[in-house]
């Protein structure tokens, strides 16, 4: 199927695209849902949407030609030209701009692409500023660019991935497994999304990575192996209470490995946790407190879900807009339908 993504994207200005992915059900398997990808196939389940992200350098000139080439894929806001358009993107919500349920019927497909600026998205996965672009790539997605293209970005994706393990690490226990320790990695820009109380199938986080434990753990093995002073894994384990083969870790909890990855946390959480401690002071002082306190994952998880929570509710507002009405109609009964699904 990577070769009909490819053709997707081909229709698509590509001078000022430095990063492509793609992800979601149509793309990564999920439990719930046909399989992607099984044997001969050449496109994803029928009924299922592609989910792209375009990261560029010029928001604007790929608006203005995306809009010369495609202007059906926009909402009303196209008449107001291509400058607001990327106004519009890189000033509200978590920077990001989408067209969602755009039908592609020569090549079977109905797709939904987010454009982000690469200073955008780059702010997102070092500092977690909005975890929402960089909360998807907390997940396996597909790579339409290599991002080992472009050093920076490569950087910056490794340390988000650092990040979100750290996070991981200090919401667990000494001893865990590779099932909880990639859900709570992957729990991590969900928690806190308001479209989890009604919009959202409750079972989302487990439906992601049940199907892919080797998938995260291929994505998670290089930040493992910068952590291997903190944290030991054992691939021939067996899951507490049961003879069922598991990958198990156990990880340092001392007092010192805590301050660590607490002193290496994104800055807007670490901003976050410093509202959120029960005591006062700057950030050191702060970590000196939180890494004696048996309240850290929770004051921890909170203050994640702070972050999630207001870019989720900014960047739905701005999808309205962008999508225009009856597509977000759509598109919010489609997900509303997945709350109760069995």
């Amino acid at each position: 199927m990577l070769d009909l993504y490819r053709r997707t994207v081909k229709r698509f200005p590509l001078g000022s695209v430095s990063y492509m992915f793609a992800y979601g059900s149509g793309v990564k398997q999920q439990e719930g849902y046909e399989k992607v990808g099984n044997g001969t196939a050449l496109r994803p389940p029928p009924g299922t949407v592609v989910d792209l992200v375009f990261c560029v350098r010029d928001a604007l000139g790929f608006h203005a030609e995306n809009l010369h080439r495609h202007p059906e894929h926009y909402s009303a806001l196209r008449h107001l030209g291509p400058r607001f358009v990327a106004n519009y993107q890189e000033r509200l919500g978590a920077g990001v701009y989408c067209n969602t349920l755009v039908p592609l019927p020569d090549l079977g497909l109905t797709i939904k692409y987010g454009v982000v600026s690469e200073e955008q998205l780059l702010e997102d996965l070092l500092h977690w500023r909005h975890l929402y672009l960089a909360g998807r790539l907390h997940k396996p997605v597909t790579d339409l660019v290599n991002p080992a293209d472009n050093p920076p970005l490569k950087a910056a994706l490794d340390r988000n991935l650092l990040s979100a393990l750290q996070v991981g690490l200090l919401l667990l226990p000494e001893k865990f497994t590779a099932y909880s320790l990639f859900h709570t990695i992957a729990g991590l820009s969900y928690k806190g999304d308001f479209r989890m109380i009604f919009g959202e199938n409750k079972q989302k986080v487990h439906n992601i990575v049940n199907p892919q434990i080797r998938d995260f753990f291929a994505l998670y093995q290089p930040s493992l192996g910068q952590l291997s002073n903190f944290v030991a894994v054992n691939m021939n384990g067996q899951e507490p209470g049961s003879r069922k083969p598991a990958i198990l870790f156990e990880q340092d909890k001392s007092q010192a490995a805590t301050v660590q990855h607490l002193h290496q946390l994104p800055g807007e959480l670490r901003k976050r946790l410093e509202r959120n401690a029960a005591c006062r002071g700057d950030y050191s002082e702060v970590v000196d407190h939180l890494s004696m306190v048996p309240q850290l994952p929770e004051v921890l998880q909170a203050s994640v879900n702070d972050i999630v929570w207001r870019s989720s509710v900014t960047q739905s507002l701005k999808n309205i807009a962008s999508a225009g009405v009856l597509k977000s109609l759509v598109y919010s009964y489609r997900k509303a339908q997945k709350t109760f699904a069995v």
